[in-house]
């Protein structure tokens, strides 16, 4: 039991390797990991089925999408406790990875999919199934060769934030002792806490300046607001993250709030802008600031992101020239060059993953030539080509981002293929409300393929620092993609049949209602917003001239202000509380320890998020009154308890002294 208590990574599991150093997985390379058995893929796929369901059932009416992976793995853990297994940390990451599945697919089809009922058009039971599905399978099939590089060769170089969350939980459920207490502690501390936020809105879940009226004003006139989550999740987040990359996220929030906004209102305050011929008759002026952020500033980031990762695809020509020469190799059977020995580095052979990759593709073609998605041949050609390269292209740079920040900007790509899709269907003769059906199918693919990648590439990083084998996670991967999307695809077709998306209670779907604005114009003779987009190409090449990372400065031009500051608060936490001593093992095992807590936070959040959804659904409403006095007060006096869990997480983490 001594044994089991000091179970945890090794020292070097977030740090660059110094050179000849070697990282040795917690499970050794040599040892049997006891992964894939009966009960493992069982409770993964029933994972996959009740989180792809959940998931579905609630982003969709209550318009809050939840991450289920470190739910899943709380789950895990706590199963593996109850029946007493021994050794079940291998069989929990692959439970933790097959369940995943339902996050990625449900993204991938709640994005997109709902958009074609929301323009009143049809799409049948066995579309929203492939659509899915072979997204899905694209997603792993075109992440696979790039895993050695990054969780390999950029090992200590990404911060990989949820990855480390889970893994957290994975170790510390399994080992127990202290490191399990921490975790424990703080997940307790940081679930009740967002839990009241969201149940009870005792206190605020954003504090703005427009808490004060001098900040209303300066909303009002200049449009300058400045906004900050409370929530203890997101504080973790940024914890993780570190101070490096939150300070960069929190500079492209700082320009597109503090100065595009402002600079929009002084240009065109006065007139009505509409790039996209969306009918927009409300002048910039009279818009929130918030509301400039939606229709305009947003669509800045889209096309940063967008270029910038072009840019780094560019750059990692090395990589992809790499994995297309391990492919070439092994056709020529020169395997002994490519294929690693050790079990914690095997993957799906090479030769596999090619002709999948091409087997799916050309599913793809039929599913457009002959699923009633285009009008003929030539068609379903011009779609599969905007899926194969789009998605293969923008893999790398899901996997970056969720690398860096631990969210994907998939709804960005998504809207940046949807306008790529209509406007080449356009020149090819499909247009009108076939057109759009087409081009919302050819997005869910594409959108599905991508959020399965990134979310794929955690589950990859997660496997490599507990030491399982990369093969069995790939393969039970695709079994667990198929369930999904069965299940998400029957969840939207009940839904749609008892709900509906247009009308009086209709579901929510917010991105959804978004890829519709966007593809209805396009296909009726309307345009893109390419100015803006253009604005935000430059953007990312002036940073990548100058040396800054352009895909996290993007993001955090995409991603709301208020969700990146609290970023920025843990990153400048998790550097306070790592240089305060003189002594370099002390100050590491204070940053351990706060990763403890932040990881405590993101799981707990993540937990306690699916209980107060769920609550929420069933129209259980605990929240205080808005004609209350005590509700006036919720906004001002949030600053006492965040403030409360940031001094928490400072001083439990300076109280390690060695």
């Amino acid at each position: 039991m001594e044994e089991k208590n000091k179970m945890a990574l090794p020292e070097n599991a977030s740090r660059e390797l110094r050179e000849g150093e070697v990282y040795k997985p917690l499970i050794p390379a040599e040892t049997n990991a006891g992964e894939v058995t009966a009960y493992s893929v069982l409770v993964g796929l029933l994972m996959t089925v009740l989180f792809s369901a959940a998931a579905a059932y609630l982003g969709l009416k209550v318009g809050q999408v939840f991450e289920a992976a470190i739910p899943i793995a709380i789950i895990a853990v706590g199963l593996s406790g109850a029946l007493g297994k021994k050794n079940g940390l291998g069989q929990n990451v692959i439970i933790q990875s097959i369940g995943a599945c339902s996050g990625a697919i449900v993204a991938g089809a709640i994005f997109t999919l709902p958009a074609i009922y929301i323009l009143g058009l049809e799409i049948s039971f066995t579309q929203m199934v492939l659509s899915s599905l072979l997204g899905g399978v694209l997603g792993i099939l075109f992440l696979i060769p790039f895993r050695k590089y990054f969780v390999k060769e950029m090992h200590g170089k990404y911060p990989f934030p949820e990855a480390t969350a889970t893994t957290q939980v994975l170790v510390s459920g399994e080992g127990g002792g202290s490191s399990a207490k921490t975790l424990l502690v703080s997940g307790l501390v940081g679930g009740l806490y967002d839990f009241i936020i969201s149940t009870f809105g005792a206190w605020s879940e954003t504090l703005t300046t427009r808490a004060f009226h001098f900040g209303e004003v300066i909303a009002d006139k200049a449009k300058l607001v400045f906004k900050v989550n409370t929530g203890a999740a997101v504080l973790g987040l940024g914890y993780i993250i570190g101070l490096k990359y939150a300070f960069i996220i929190c500079c492209g929030s700082f320009l597109v709030w503090l100065v595009i906004i402002p600079l929009m209102n002084l240009i065109w305050g006065g007139s009505v802008v509409d790039f996209m011929g969306t009918g927009i008759t409300q002048t910039i002026g009279s818009m929130a600031p918030e509301q400039i952020f939606k229709d305009y500033a947003r669509h800045i980031g889209i096309g940063g992101i967008a270029t910038a990762g072009i840019i780094g695809i560019i750059k990692s020509f090395g990589v992809i020239k790499s994995a297309v020469g391990i492919a070439a190799s092994e056709f020529g059977g020169k395997k002994s060059a490519t294929i690693e020995s050790e079990r914690t580095q095997k993957d799906i052979p090479m030769k596999t993953v090619v002709f999948g990759i091409i087997l799916t593709l050309l599913a793809v073609f039929a599913f457009f030539a002959f699923g009633g998605v285009v009008n003929n041949v030539w068609q379903a050609v011009v779609g599969l080509i905007i899926v194969a390269v789009i998605s293969f292209l923008f893999t790398t740079v899901a996997a970056n981002a969720i690398a860096i920040v631990g969210s994907n900007p998939v709804s960005g790509m998504t809207i940046m293929t949807l306008i790529i899709t209509a406007l080449v269907m356009v020149a090819v003769g499909l247009d009108g409300n076939r057109g759009m059906v087409a081009a919302m199918l050819i997005g869910g693919v594409v959108c599905t393929a991508l959020s399965v990648a990134g979310a794929f590439v955690t589950d990859l990083k997660i496997g490599y620092w507990i030491g399982t084998t990369p093969a069995k996670q790939e393969t039970w991967k695709f079994v667990g993609t198929l369930v999904a999307a069965v299940t998400v695809a029957g969840v939207m077709l009940v839904l749609n049949e008892t709900y509906g998306f247009t009308g009086d209670n209709a579901l929510v779907a917010p991105q959804a209602n978004a890829m519709a604005a966007v593809i209805q114009p396009m296909m009726n003779g309307g345009s893109a917003p390419w100015l803006l987009y253009g604005i935000g190409a430059l953007i990312a090449i002036l940073l990548t001239v100058f040396k800054v990372p352009a895909l996290a400065f993007c993001l955090g031009m995409f991603i709301p202000l208020d969700l990146n500051m609290p970023m920025l608060v843990g990153g400048a936490v998790s550097w306070y509380v790592s240089t305060r001593s003189k002594n370099a093992e002390v100050n590491a095992a204070r940053n351990d320890k706060g990763t403890l807590i932040a990881s405590g936070f993101i799981a707990g959040g993540a937990l306690m998020g699916v209980v107060s959804a769920v609550l929420r659904f069933a129209d259980v409403d605990l929240m205080i009154p808005e004609d209350s006095f005590w509700y006036t007060l919720t906004e001002p006096i949030a600053i006492i308890p965040y403030a409360a869990i940031i001094v928490y997480m400072i001083f439990s983490s300076l109280r390690t002294k060695k």
